[in-house]
């Protein structure tokens, strides 16, 4: 074994952890990042020099190393042992999940428009025989973050948390929201009462610095904008 393969005899700056540490994680090398994860070596071996084995064997390919089971990396290191290989590939799960919801991120839908809002929602509420209201909750590139339904009602109305409501914005750390609720009866002229719940919650969110982009009514004849109507 090389000396300068143990842990122990590197600077404390070129140790995996406390260089993850000083530097940020994307600093470490493919090996120190298996090293992180395998913790000890094997009899004869440091830690390091069984990661750097491990990417030998797989010829510097990560997408192989991805593919294998626990049980064909354990044959591929003798002593490498079920515990270590079960970590190992426990976290190539995980990080492709992680890769996975970033994707997802991706995808969102972005609200350039109340046409936008209407096509997500359209189908969630648009056949509703109840009124039921919503709300989207958007990042900085007003892409959808997450979508809540806050109340359920009857034909002609709902009764809005605006705490409950609000709870929800917060806890997404959204920029930005979208209102959204439906009208059953077909009518997409708003109400008294929908002007009155949309200022309340205008004002609520401005104390919050977050914006309402729009508050969009649906109901089987189209919908109806607040924006577009230049009322927010």
């Amino acid at each position: 074994m090389n000396d300068s393969d143990l842990i122990r005899n590197l600077a404390d700056d070129e140790k995996p952890r406390e260089k993850a540490l000083s530097r940020g994680i994307r600093t470490l090398s493919d090996a120190e990042l298996l090293a992180i994860l395998l913790r000890t070596g094997l009899k004869g071996k440091s830690v390091i020099q069984v990661s750097r084995e491990i990417l030998s064997l797989c010829e510097g390919d990560l997408a192989t190393l991805c593919r294998m089971t626990p049980q064909q990396l354990a044959r591929l290191v003798p002593g490498i042992g079920p515990t270590k290989a079960i970590t190992l590939t426990a976290a190539i799960e995980f990080g492709a999940r992680c890769q996975c919801e970033l994707q997802k991120i991706t995808d969102r839908p972005q609200i350039t428009c109340s046409q936008a809002i209407h096509n997500h929602m359209r189908a969630a509420l648009e056949r509703l025989p109840h009124e039921e209201f919503w709300i989207l909750t958007l990042n900085r590139a007003n892409r959808i973050e997450s979508r809540w339904m806050i109340s359920q009602g009857g034909m002609a109305a709902t009764v809005v948390d605006l705490r409950l409501l609000f709870k929800k914005v917060i806890d997404s750390q959204a920029s930005s929201i979208a209102i959204v609720h439906n009208h059953p009866s077909g009518q997409l002229k708003p109400s008294a009462e929908d002007d009155a719940l949309t200022r309340r919650i205008t004002d609520a969110a401005a104390l919050l610095d977050i914006r309402v982009i729009d508050h969009v009514i649906i109901s089987p004849a189209g919908f109806y904008s607040y924006f577009d109507a230049g009322r927010l």
